[in-house]
C-alpha cells in the first residue's frame, strides 16, 4: 500500500507555501512592497549586471609603486638599524631593485656583523657585498608572494568599500597577476564607485620637523616636504616638512564615523589596542609639537598636541563638506588600498539592455514551460497534469529561493531555469513509466504507483546527484555567467526532485485513497 504519513503531507504542504510566500515579492514593484507590513516577506530576486544595468569596470594595480614603497621604507629601516648599532656607512639609497650603502669599515666582522643585522629584521632578503658595498634586494619568490597578497588585499578592501555603500551582489574578480575586474549592478551613479575605489586612503601620522623651512625646497634626511590641503592667505597650499617615519599608522583603525564638532563635517576614529598604545605614547612624549595628519600623500592637519591623548579616539579635522566626511569614514573603515588602481577600461550597461534580456528570458521560459505542459499533459493524461502542478510548484519554489538567499539572477541563470523546465518532469517520466510497467505485469494501481516509486527511485537519486555535483563544481571553480548558470541548476536540480518525488506522489496518493480507481489512465 502507497504510505504517506502525516508529517510528510505537513512538511510538503508547509514548503510550497513557504515558497509561495518567499516568491510573491516578485510579482509585485518595489514601490508596492514598502506599503506591505514588515512581517511580509519583501526580498525580491537580485539581477545581475547583464539584466539590471550597472558599471563595468577592469583595474590594474600598481605593484611597482608598492614595491617602491617597499624600497623605500627598507631604506629607512636599515638607517634607524645602522644608527641604533652605531655603525658607519654612506649613500644609503635606492638603487634599481635593491637598497644599497657602502661601509666605512669593510671588515670581515664588520660585514658580517651587518648581513646579519639587516637579514633580522628584514627576512627574505638577498644581501650581498662588492668591496664595501651592501646590496639588499628581495628574492623573486617573496616578491611573487608580496604581488599575490597586494592583489587579494586590494580585492577584499575593495569588497568592504562597495557593501558598504549598500550595493547587492557585487563581482570582484583577478585576472591575470595585475588586473581586477569589478561588476557593480545596479548603480545608477558610476562616478561614486570610481570616487570610492580611486582613492588608497592610506591614513597616517607623522611628527612635524619644526626645524626646517618648508619653503626652502630641501628636506633634512629623513624628513620630506608634503603639500596640504589647508590654504594660505595668498590661496597657496600650505607646506609642511614632517618626518618619514610613520608614528601611528591607520591599519591600526577599528572605526570611523563622520560627524560634527563646531557645526564642521569632521572624522571621528578609534584605534585597537596597539594603535592606542602607540598613538598615547606619541603624544606622551611630543606634547606642544605638531603632530601631521596625513591622507594619500596630503597633510589633511597638523594639529598641536596641546596634552596626552590616551583613549584611543580621535578627530580628523579639514575642508570637508558632509558628503565628503562620509565618504572618507567610509573608506578608512574599509582600510587602505595597498596599491594605486588605474581604471583600464569602464563600460556601463544600461537598463533598456536589461530589460530586453529578461523579457526574453522569459519568452524562452514561458516557451519551455508550455510545450513541456502539453507533453506532459498529452502522454500520461491524468498524471501528467499532476506532473505539471509539481512543475509549476518548482518554478515557484525556485523563484523564493533566489529570493530568500538573495542569490544574484544572470541571463546564464535563465537559461538554467529554461534547463531545469526541462530536467524537472524527467523523475515523473521515470516514475511513470515504472508504473506503466508494473501495470503491464498485472499489478493492481495501488501496488503499481508503490512499485513504480519504489523502483524509480534509486535511478532518480543516481542521475540528480550526478549532476548536482558538476553543478556544485561549476559554482566552485567557474567565474562570472558559468556561476551564474550554476546557481539557478543546483537550485533546480533539488527543488525538482522535491516536487517530482514528494509532491507529485502526495497529489497520487491523494488521488488513489479518494477515488479508488479499478484502471491507471496512464
Amino acid at each position: 500500500m502507497v504510505q504517506f504519513s502525516k508529517w510528510q503531507i505537513f512538511a510538503v504542504i508547509g514548503v510550497l507555501v513557504l515558497g509561495i510566500f518567499y516568491a510573491m515579492p516578485n510579482l509585485f514593484k518595489e514601490q508596492t512592497l514598502e506599503t506591505f507590513p514588515d512581517w511580509v516577506a519583501s526580498d525580491q530576486i537580485n539581477l545581475g549586471l547583464d539584466l539590471q544595468g550597472g558599471s563595468y569596470l577592469l583595474l590594474e594595480v600598481d605593484l611597482e609603486a608598492v614595491e617602491e614603497e617597499q624600497l623605500t621604507n627598507l631604506v629607512e629601516g636599515i638607517r634607524v638599524n645602522l644608527r641604533t648599532e652605531r655603525i658607519g656607512y654612506q649613500n644609503l639609497r635606492v638603487e634599481g631593485k635593491a637598497a644599497t650603502f657602502t661601509l666605512r669599515d669593510v671588515s670581515e666582522e664588520m660585514v658580517s656583523r651587518v648581513r646579519q643585522m639587516i637579514f633580522q629584521n628584514n627576512p627574505g632578503l638577498l644581501i650581498s657585498t662588492d668591496g664595501a658595498k651592501v646590496i639588499s634586494e628581495y628574492s623573486d619568490l617573496v616578491l611573487r608572494e608580496r604581488r599575490i597578497a597586494v592583489i587579494n588585499q586590494s580585492i577584499e578592501v575593495l569588497r568592504k568599500r562597495l557593501d558598504e555603500t549598500g550595493t547587492k551582489e557585487i563581482s570582484l574578480q583577478r585576472q591575470g597577476e595585475s588586473r581586477i575586474l569589478i561588476q557593480v549592478p545596479g548603480v545608477k551613479d558610476p562616478d561614486e564607485i570610481k570616487r570610492l575605489i580611486g582613492k588608497t586612503a592610506k591614513l597616517t601620522f607623522h611628527l612635524v620637523d619644526q626645524n626646517a623651512d618648508p619653503y626652502s625646497g630641501k628636506a633634512p634626511v629623513g624628513s620630506q616636504i608634503m603639500l596640504s590641503q589647508e590654504t594660505q592667505a595668498s590661496g597657496q597650499p600650505q607646506r609642511y616638512v614632517i618626518k618619514k617615519r610613520v608614528m601611528v599608522s591607520g591599519e591600526n583603525l577599528i572605526d570611523a564615523q563622520s560627524t560634527f564638532q563646531d557645526a564642521q563635517p569632521v572624522i571621528s576614529f578609534t584605534f585597537d589596542t596597539t594603535g592606542a598604545q602607540r598613538f598615547a605614547r606619541v603624544t606622551q612624549e611630543n606634547v606642544n609639537r605638531p603632530f601631521a595628519i596625513v591622507l594619500d600623500g596630503k597633510v589633511i592637519s597638523a594639529p598641536v598636541i596641546r596634552s596626552p591623548i590616551l583613549t584611543g579616539n580621535g578627530i580628523i579635522s579639514g575642508n570637508f563638506t558632509p558628503q565628503s566626511a562620509e565618504e572618507l569614514a567610509v573608506l578608512l573603515r574599509a582600510g587602505a588600498l595597498p596599491a594605486p588602481l588605474d581604471i583600464l577600461e569602464e563600460r556601463t550597461v544600461g537598463a533598456g539592455l536589461g530589460e530586453d534580456s529578461v523579457n526574453a528570458g522569459k519568452i524562452a521560459s514561458i516557451i519551455g514551460l508550455v510545450l513541456v505542459l502539453v507533453f506532459m499533459g498529452s502522454s500520461y493524461g491524468l498524471f501528467g497534469i499532476m506532473a505539471n502542478f509539481a512543475l509549476v510548484a518548482n518554478l515557484v519554489l525556485i523563484v523564493a529561493v533566489l529570493s530568500l538567499f538573495q542569490a544574484t539572477l544572470t541571463l546564464p541563470g535563465i537559461a538554467g531555469i529554461v534547463l531545469t523546465i526541462g530536467m524537472a518532469v524527467d523523475a515523473n517520466v521515470l516514475i511513470f513509466e515504472r508504473i506503466r510497467e508494473e501495470i503491464r505485469n498485472g499489478r493492481g494501481p495501488v501496488m503499481a504507483v508503490d512499485a513504480g516509486y519504489k523502483r524509480a527511485i534509486a535511478t532518480i537519486l543516481d542521475s540528480n546527484i550526478t549532476t548536482l555535483i558538476a553543478a556544485v563544481l561549476l559554482f566552485q571553480f567557474g567565474t562570472g555567467p558559468i556561476k551564474g548558470f550554476a546557481v539557478t541548476l543546483t537550485i533546480g536540480i533539488v527543488t525538482s526532485m522535491f516536487t517530482a518525488i514528494m509532491f507529485t506522489r502526495l497529489l497520487i496518493v491523494t488521488w488513489l485513497r479518494r477515488r479508488r480507481p479499478q484502471s491507471l489512465g496512464i
